[in-house]
């Protein structure tokens, strides 16, 4: 099952180091104040960012007083099936105490704790207290009838007796009967191309029914590489594929091998050769090549569960193209965040991955300088064509003068069967808007000047088209040791269509500590102001700058509202 992400959570430097010994031994990552030093995450307000974290499924880990994450966590309460665990740390360590999903890995997260402070696992868990066990979280195991579980436990803590049974078929469980699936099925598919996910679905459910098998006691899927972006196998989501050569060496064990198939494929069965070498030598067939009209699904048992570890399948790759932001912590969107803790693997420029080291836990780091933008995109296809799950790391957002483009590019050119995703980020544009007020409050452009991949007779187009569009413009890349001239053509192409006092932001190493966010006017600019860090936003003719009463100015772009609203 997936592991949750753990959030430790401090108030301050006391607690520092238990956090610093709960992170060495379960993982996960410090949040602390702002200004905290040692903390991966910084918060404005505890309460908040505890129930943040709550709230998106992590496990928390507060190393403070219960009733701060009680008060926190109460108003997202609803399910107890599915809510995340939250522990309670002493400052000292002595005292671990899980507050919600004990039997959702609460409790084992706290002796874990305990151990490595040398604390005590406060278990308040009726059936772990008496019984050394959860009832309702069996090692790999699904509780068939949970609804009866508080039931038997309190018939158990009196003294009655309950039976247990472990089986892959289906039965009927009671308030004195409890019913556990184990982890023991695979089930093989193999399907033609184009194949309705429906009909798959469907001829599995059938063939589930007609056996009284448990669906809960799948554990995975399998089938042959050449399908692994098909979508009715991939919609199972926990599958590996094999090479035909990998699927063949099931051979001696198939019950109808197939030479048309063999010659189609490469080997003379697919669904139960991939259920078979899914549970290992040991492991048997249950259920033989069932068909549909365009699939065959074939289910395996393993012997154990721990077999299933021994295959030598992969799941589908998977590229996760990522924009970090401008560059702090904060413009990090939560969806981003997710996707880099899922990768196992990272692949970016250096300064990039930099930027995000202190939300690495075990993922592994490929990096590149700057400039191998080619060779960092192939990279992270060729990890993921190995099965691997790879974060792509753009600065900004990566559909904005970023690798996403490349990737599609590139697996047009050379078609693979990876799965792609790109998640979006917070461009500097936005930032630098956001920073100077509102600059991007009507229509608005984005131009590169770097003609390294587009002529310039193709940029000054664009510019001059912007121009006369009157757009507020962004200019990327404006300025470098080698082009010191194109932003300096670039306002003279703008200045017949610009007031003098139209308003330009100046914004350098936006979201990092040495960030510098400028307003001028037009006829101020000076092109050795802007360097490669900087961004240079040139507003409309409707844009306005103005000094407010702390000294500072501010530049927006109104939309029209006011002749909506009339005169104030």
């Amino acid at each position: 099952m997936p592991k949750r992400p753990i959030a430790i959570f401090v108030l301050g430097p006391s607690a520092l180091p238990v956090a610093d010994k709960i992170k060495s031994s379960v993982g996960g990552l410090i949040h602390g104040p702002h200004g905290l030093a040692g903390c991966d995450r910084h918060f404005e307000k505890a309460t908040h960012a505890i129930a943040l974290a709550f709230r998106t499924g992590s496990a928390v880990v507060g190393v403070c007083a219960s009733g701060i994450l009680v008060r926190s966590i109460a108003a997202q309460l609803r399910d107890k099936q599915l809510e995340a665990p939250v522990i309670s740390v002493a400052e000292d360590g002595s005292s671990v105490v899980p507050l919600l999903g004990g039997h959702h890995g609460a409790n084992d997260l706290a002796r874990k704790i305990a151990l490595a402070t040398g604390g005590h696992a406060a278990i308040t868990t009726a059936s772990d207290v008496v019984f050394s066990e959860a009832m309702d979280e069996p090692a790999q195991a699904t509780l068939a009838n949970p609804e009866d579980h508080k039931s038997a436990a309190a018939a158990r803590l009196r003294g009655e007796t309950i039976t247990q049974d472990i089986t892959i078929n289906s039965k009927q469980g009671s308030a004195r009967h409890l019913v556990y699936h184990p982890w023991t099925l695979a089930v093989g598919i193999g399907c033609e191309r184009g194949t309705d996910p429906a009909e798959v679905k469907m001829l599995l459910e059938n063939t589930l029914a007609s056996h009284n098998i448990a669906a809960q006691s799948i554990w995975q899927y399998g089938s042959i590489d050449l399908k692994e972006d098909e979508p009715a196998i991939t919609q199972f989501g926990n599958v590996q594929f094999f090479s035909a050569e990998q699927l063949k060496a099931q051979s001696p064990r198939l019950t109808a091998p197939s030479e048309i198939v063999e010659k189609e494929v490469g080997t003379p069965g697919v669904a139960e050769a991939a259920a078979l070498a899914l549970v290992g030598a040991e492991g048997k067939l249950i259920v033989p090549k069932t068909k549909s009209k365009r699939a065959t699904i074939a289910i395996a048992e393993a012997r154990r569960h721990e077999d299933f570890m021994e295959h030598a399948g992969k799941p589908r790759g998977h590229v996760s193209v990522v924009g970090i932001g401008p560059g702090s912590a904060g413009t990090v969107t939560p969806d981003v965040d997710f996707a880099l803790w899922q990768a196992t693997d990272w692949v970016g420029y250096s300064l990039y991955l930099d930027l995000v080291e202190h939300l690495r836990s075990n993922q592994t780091r490929h990096d590149f300088p700057l400039g191998d933008e080619e060779k960092r995109c192939r990279k992270a296809i060729a990890l993921a064509q190995d099965g691997k799950r790879v974060a792509l790391v753009c600065s900004g957002d990566a559909g904005i003068y970023a690798m996403a483009a490349l990737v599609y590019e590139l697996i047009d050119r050379e078609p693979c069967r990876i799965a792609v995703e790109v998640h979006p980020g917070i461009s500097a544009f936005q930032m630098a808007s956001a920073r100077a007020g509102a600059m991007i409050g009507h229509d608005f452009c984005c131009i590169s000047l770097s003609d390294l991949l587009t002529p310039w007779d193709a940029i000054e187009r664009r510019i001059k088209a912007a121009a006369e569009g009157d757009f507020v413009i962004s200019f990327y890349n404006p300025r470098s040791l080698k082009r010191t001239d194109q932003i300096g053509k670039a306002f003279a192409m703008l200045k017949p269509h610009r007031n003098p006092d139209t308003p330009v932001v100046l914004a350098s190493n936006l979201g990092r500590p040495e960030e510098k966010v400028r307003i001028i006017r037009f006829d101020e600019f000076k092109p050795e102001d802007v360097d490669m860090l900087t961004l240079v936003m040139v507003g409309s003719t409707q844009s306005k700058a103005f000094k407010r009463g702390d000294g500072q100015t501010y530049a927006y772009t109104p939309r029209g509202y006011a002749k909506k609203m009339g005169p104030a």
